[in-house]
């Protein structure tokens, strides 16, 4: 089951993880939330991270302190 999160305004977003290919060669994971669950969907927040949300509503994944 993806992880969702349902912010302030009732909409919910699914959280998805992909891995990328940077300008220099090496690899990174991007992580980001979709309105529906899509490919790379991911069951929970990785470790370090916390769920906040942006002015407008929108769900973004920061470093936990």
């Amino acid at each position: 089951m993806a992880f969702s999160y349902t912010n302030t305004k009732g909409k919910t977003y699914f959280l998805h993880g992909r891995m990328t290919t940077l300008k220099g060669g090496g690899e990174r994971m991007i992580y980001f939330f979709a309105g529906e669950v899509k490919d790379g969907a991911l069951d929970a927040v990785p470790d370090g991270y916390m769920v906040s949300e942006t002015k407008s509503g929108l769900p973004v994944l920061k470093k936990a302190s």
